[in-house]
């Protein structure tokens, strides 16, 4: 533990500290005898040493400033989460620019708002998706000078005069070097950490999303407060899988990773991320908890799956796991027997679970971005996995709150880290201080003054502090409910115990004040269809199947299930499956895969009218969307099923 400390307390993070110069500071320190990162290419890891990833950097950022790259001038990234994405990020801050990053899937308008909305000057863009993307919006767009991509596939006829390889910068950046030698070092070494390092876009649940300037003190004390609460080693591994648009990654990959050490590893591609997880086994992990939930619906499936003798393990470790993971939320001794049957359920079963999901060797791992459900931190805390809830935003830097090892509490988010107060205003609203609060919304001097007010960030969420001094977020203030009985209710808490179930996906919870609680739910189309498939129940699309009788049984039995114990004001009494998936494409979801209640209750109204009255079924008659602008027209009719009749 000493070793690990010492680590954190390396990097002292002063009011100069700027993420450049802990980078270069990093780089010089391991040079070739460290890995800083691997990407898995064609099936093989291809190590990237310190000394390499600063080679690359260099030439990057010297090759901006000869593209006429100027003191904060916005660079901004698409593409998946790979090295040349990294490299491009940490070049523009060496190059005295700031970094904005967006979402791999934008449409095409989302791309055109924030690269016009950001004036942005550059854009990196992986390859001939997101140059399509770029080239479609280049017009309507006048500060974007030029698009650089790195991925040569497809990019043969494209001659654009805007156009540059990412290989082209970076040959002009060492024909600067050979003229000005001293220049990178003498960037890297100006500014100060009160300077903006990165524009961060939120995800919107509300409206057009809003550009946060956060400075590189900013990002640098929110990780190193994190790491004094969890410290890492420098020889441990993380996966960069998530995107890197999202404050999230950026916690650990830069504001962490660089403060520590540890080696990024960069998947193959997005859909191969659960294998090649598996294969590294890192040591910290931060995932939202859709993750988490498509990891249980996995194991939960492979249950259904499984042999006789096979269920039975599984049945008494998890059964012994959720004993002892109890006693420790309770904070009581593992009485000695239990400890031996743990150790058994570990060596029968958890142990080559864990191994699965790829998390053998994780210490901690992290959710946050939305609510999860205590049915899900149960089972990973049950698996043995040290699963701790995160409580931030954008705003923020990443994160706020965080659960201490031994103090965990399924319904809570934890205490402040090191450097945070956290205090309740008299609504109910959540407030925080930090040197991690931002500097401010880019060009909306309005939304800045209505969030920080006094040195305090109004964080739009309701929560309290419960008797323990620990952080109970409650939910969007904007979406808490009043039940029938004038009780506050978060339909979060709903949707997370529906969605624990293998066979739902989504679920969207509807009832304020109304006389009472109605659900909309997207069945798991694989899952469901796998289940059909054995009931030799014959379907052809997604639509059919959730519409059929066998299929809302099957559903209904899940919701009893997720009403126990709750009160009856708060279970769900009607409810209905929708003809397709909630889709982040059709702005029903956030690209961080929150659901946008207000556009979804509004474009949806007919089903939630139809909830609230005495009707069994409600016409649709609309046109769908898919990812590559065909549309498609659909009339059907959804079934309204009272649950228990």
């Amino acid at each position: 533990m000493q070793h690990e400390n010492k680590i954190v307390s390396e990097n002292e993070i002063t009011k100069d500290l700027t993420i450049p110069k802990l980078f270069y500071k990093k780089a010089r320190q391991y040079g070739k005898d460290r890995i800083s990162m691997r990407e898995k290419e064609f099936g093989i890891w291809r190590p990237i040493t310190w000394d390499d990833y600063l080679q690359n950097v260099k030439y990057l950022a010297l090759g901006l400033i000869s593209l006429g790259l100027e003191e904060g001038d916005k660079v901004s990234m698409i593409g998946d989460n790979r090295p040349e994405g990294l490299w491009a990020e940490m070049a523009t801050l060496c190059a005295r620019g700031v970094g904005v990053w967006l979402f791999q899937d934008c449409l095409i308008d989302e791309v055109k708002y924030i690269i016009d909305h950001s004036d942005t000057k550059f854009l990196f863009g992986e390859g001939q998706e997101e140059v399509d993307k770029a080239i479609s919006i280049y017009d309507e767009c006048p500060k974007l000078q030029k698009i650089i991509w790195d991925d040569p596939k497809g990019m043969r006829n494209y001659d654009q005069n805007y156009l540059i390889s990412l290989k082209e910068v970076q040959q002009l950046g060492r024909e600067l070097d050979k003229e000005k030698p001293d220049l990178f070092e003498e960037l890297v070494n100006k500014g100060t950490g009160e300077e903006v390092a990165l524009l961060f876009y939120t995800s919107g649940t509300t409206a057009l999303p809003k550009g946060a300037l956060l400075s590189h003190h900013n990002m640098l004390t929110m990780g190193q407060h994190l790491m004094a609460v969890d410290p890492c080693l420098d020889t441990d591994d993380y996966v960069s899988y998530l995107p890197f648009a999202w404050i999230g990654e950026q916690m650990m990959s830069i504001s962490c990773g660089l403060q520590v050490g540890y080696t990024l590893n960069f998947p193959e591609e997005p859909e191969t991320a659960q294998e090649n997880i598996r294969e590294i086994g890192p040591h910290v992990m931060f995932a939202p908890p859709r993750m988490y939930e498509q990891m249980t619906r996995t194991v939960q499936v492979k249950y259904l799956d499984a042999t006789w003798i096979k269920r039975k393990f599984y049945e008494f470790s998890t059964y012994v796991g959720y004993k002892v993971a109890n006693l420790k939320f309770e904070k009581k001794p593992v009485p000695w027997y239990w400890r031996m049957l743990e150790g058994l359920a570990t060596a029968t079963v958890q142990k080559k679970l864990k191994d699965h999901l790829g998390l053998a060797r994780v210490r901690n791992a992290y959710t946050g971005g939305a609510a999860m459900g205590p049915d899900h931190f149960r089972f990973f805390h049950a698996l043995g996995v040290n699963l701790k809830q995160i409580y931030g935003q954008t705003e923020v830097a990443g994160i706020s709150v965080v659960h201490r090892n031994g103090d965990i509490k399924f319904d809570t988010v934890g205490h402040p880290i090191p450097g945070t107060e956290v205090k309740i205003a008299e609504d109910g609203e959540i407030l925080t201080r930090s040197p991690s609060v931002f500097q401010g919304y880019y060009k909306n001097p309005e939304a800045t003054t209505s969030t920080l007010k006094d040195g305090w960030l109004y964080s739009g969420d309701k929560g309290f502090i419960d008797d323990d001094g620990h952080l109970v977020v409650f939910d969007r203030t904007k979406d808490v409910f009043t039940l029938k009985d004038g009780k506050p209710f978060a339909p979060q808490y709903l949707e997370t115990r529906l969605k624990f179930s293998p066979y739902i996906r989504d679920s969207w919870v509807i009832g304020d004040k109304k006389d009472y609680i109605s659900a909309v739910l997207c069945i798991d189309y694989s899952v469901v269809g796998k289940w059909a498939d054995e009931k030799k129940l014959n379907y052809t699309s997604y639509q059919e199947l959730s519409q059929m009788p066998e299929v809302y049984d099957l559903v209904e039995k899940q919701i009893l299930q997720a009403n126990k114990d709750l009160p009856d004001v708060a279970k769900v009494m009607k409810f209905t499956n929708l003809y397709k998936e909630l889709d982040a494409d059709d702005d029903e979801l956030t690209r961080t895969r929150k659901l946008r209640r207000a556009f979804v209750e509004k474009r949806y109204n007919d089903i939630v009218n139809a909830l609230y009255s005495g009707n069994n079924s409600v016409h649709i008659d609309t046109t769908i969307k898919y990812e590559d602008g065909r549309q498609a027209h659909i009339k059907t009719d959804l079934q309204i099923r009272t649950v228990g009749e």
